[in-house]
């Protein structure tokens, strides 16, 4: 697998990501109160900022080590994935909501319990990301199978959803049948010892949802990213950025879901478009800049749309 990588550019972003988790920690990561809307805003700006910075940091190194063009290329395609994998990250937000909405979790614990969804999701990404960079370097028509399915996605979106039942989905119903559940949250606690026996709770049931839409959602976002660039370097730090201000993005978001009536039809053009820019890669090269254009356009226009119109159920 080609890459701009080094191993201390893959150590020093190792850094940085453990360096800012453990921030996230000493600042109440895993402390029990309700989120409000100014950390949460605080919490995404400086996501973004160290995002941004890592993009400065990576431009100056393949400035000097490359040249301008190099830097300029690499750069670009690490905030085109970026802004990619934030959108379609989104749609975790509302599936998030709908997870502690049947479980009532109360707002002072979704916060540990999103703590370790999205340490969950680095491995699984991590894990994903390598994969999916050794296929495509063993057998590059992988990415067309990836286009294919992208467009598919895109459009089943489009189709008028279904009401989502949690209570019978498959994994839940397993764990209900083979191990007790007690009937009420027990605080922070995802199990607790009754007359000998190991209870698990309610929380760790939406633990365990939230987990699963990861990966549902991790299927979608990471072949899309790979219409962006194959580097796993490049697919993996834009794509671990993107997660880990998601759920500061989940706080500021979870009061205001109904004002994003439109967001999934967005949704739904970005991934046909880098669908469609996968498939027709033999016949047609879009440069990076136009597509990172597009997705903002779509985003924009949807996300004002959306304004417009808030009151109609995402």
């Amino acid at each position: 697998m080609q890459s701009i990588g080094t191993w201390w550019m893959w150590a020093g972003f190792a850094v940085i990501v453990l360096a800012m988790l453990a921030v996230d920690l000493m600042l109440g990561g895993g402390k029990r109160h309700r989120v409000s809307f100014r950390e949460a805003a605080l919490w995404s700006l400086v996501w973004v900022s160290v995002s941004l910075a890592f993009a400065g940091g990576l431009w100056l190194y393949l400035d000097a080590e490359s040249g301008r063009a190099v830097a300029n290329d690499t750069t670009l395609l690490f905030l085109t994935g970026y802004l990619l994998e934030k959108s379609l990250a989104v749609d975790n937000v509302f599936v998030w909501m709908l997870i502690f909405g049947y479980f009532a979790v109360p707002a002072e614990l979704q916060r540990r319990v999103l703590l370790y969804g999205i340490l969950g999701a680095i491995v699984l990404r991590t894990g994903m990301v390598f994969g999916g960079s050794w296929l495509v370097s063993q057998f590059h028509w992988v990415l067309y199978l990836f286009g294919a399915f992208l467009v598919f996605t895109g459009l089943r979106m489009l189709a008028p959803e279904k009401e989502v039942d949690l209570a019978t989905h498959p994994l839940i119903r397993w764990i209900r049948r083979h191990y007790p559940i007690t009937d009420t949250l027990e605080g922070e606690r995802f199990f607790v010892m009754r007359d000998g026996v190991r209870y698990a709770t309610p929380l760790l049931l939406a633990l365990i949802l939230v987990e699963i839409s990861d990966v549902v959602f991790a299927v979608d976002s990471i072949p899309a990213i790979f219409a962006i660039t194959t580097d796993p370097f490049i697919v993996l730090t834009s794509n671990l950025f993107a997660i880990l201000g998601l759920r500061a993005m989940y706080f500021m978001l979870s009061g205001m879901a109904e004002r994003f009536s439109l967001l999934k039809y967005g949704l739904a053009a970005i991934l046909v478009f880098i669908g469609a820019k996968m498939l027709l890669m033999p016949w047609f090269h879009m440069p990076v800049l136009a597509s990172l254009g597009v997705i903002a356009l779509i985003l924009t226009v949807t996300l004002l749309l959306s304004l417009r119109r808030p009151s109609l159920p995402y």
